[in-house]
């Protein structure tokens, strides 16, 4: 007796709400992702064994380049523009005609631009204003290796002076 087969029925799998996930998942990670912002300043920190990791959120820092200049930036927009708002709007006539193209108006560069410089006269008003408007920012100290010593010890001195004792000074993890 000759058996008769069945035709096979063939399986359609409809890959099309698949790959429209895929795509809208896609363009969300795309629009919603914020990269780093450049730093405008280079600088070249020291190695060290040290494995503690650096706060990500909250955090002010102070920069010292190879040059011995002192930067100071916040990393969150909203204290950004209260505690620099004042300080550029007074300042907006010695910016560089490049920077004001970049930002056009005093309170863009105030919320935008990463860090600005200042002198040591300026640090410990700015910090408190920092402090005032985020009690919990914490502070880094970022300086060149190149840097000199005296003007490190001179903001570590303003901090201390400004009732910020607890800071982290960055350095590359030492390879060996």
């Amino acid at each position: 007796m000759p058996k008769i087969k069945k035709a096979r029925i063939g399986v359609k799998l409809d890959m099309t709400p698949m790959v429209d996930v895929a795509f809208l998942l896609l363009t969300f990670f795309m629009l919603t992702t914020q990269f780093r912002p450049p730093e405008d300043i280079q600088v070249d920190i020291p190695t060290s064994h040290s494995v503690i990791k650096l706060p990500e959120i909250d955090v002010m820092t102070v920069s010292i380049d190879k040059d011995s200049r002192i930067f100071l930036g916040v990393d969150a927009q909203r204290v950004r523009q209260k505690v620099f708002s004042e300080f550029v709007n007074n300042r907006w006539n010695n910016f560089p005609n490049e920077l004001k193209k970049r930002y056009l108006t005093p309170e863009n560069m105030a919320t935008l631009a990463p860090s600005f410089e200042v002198t040591k006269d300026e640090l410990p008003n700015l910090l408190i204003k920092a402090r005032t408007a985020n009690p919990k920012l914490r502070t880094i100290i970022k300086g060149d290796q190149d840097a000199e010593y005296g003007v490190t010890q001179d903001v570590m001195d303003i901090l201390q002076k400004t009732n910020i004792t607890r800071f982290n000074l960055v350095t590359d993890l030492e390879k060996n």
